[in-house]
């Protein structure tokens, strides 16, 4: 694979896990927390009893989601170059 579409996978990547920052994914039986990020949720608002600042960031799940979109977009640049 050329170095070009590894740097867009994995800005793809990046840009892909923060728009996901807009999905609630929540546990049905959990109360007082909403959970954001997909497939794993990575931002998690606090809505009962925040303290100082009510967002926390789960970093690995962070990272883990940026690696899982960055090889969903490699894949999918590298099936448009193959169709080319």
């Amino acid at each position: 694979m050329d170095a070009r579409y590894l740097i867009y996978s994995i800005v793809g990547g990046i840009v892909v896990t923060l728009l996901t920052a807009f999905i609630p994914n929540t546990p049905g039986m959990l109360l007082g927390a909403v959970w954001y990020g997909f497939p794993l949720a990575w931002l998690i608002r606090m809505i009962v009893a925040p303290q100082f600042f009510p967002y926390t960031v789960n970093m690995g799940n962070m990272i883990l989601d940026i690696v899982f979109w960055a090889v969903i977009i490699g894949l999918i640049l590298g099936l448009v170059k193959r169709i080319r």
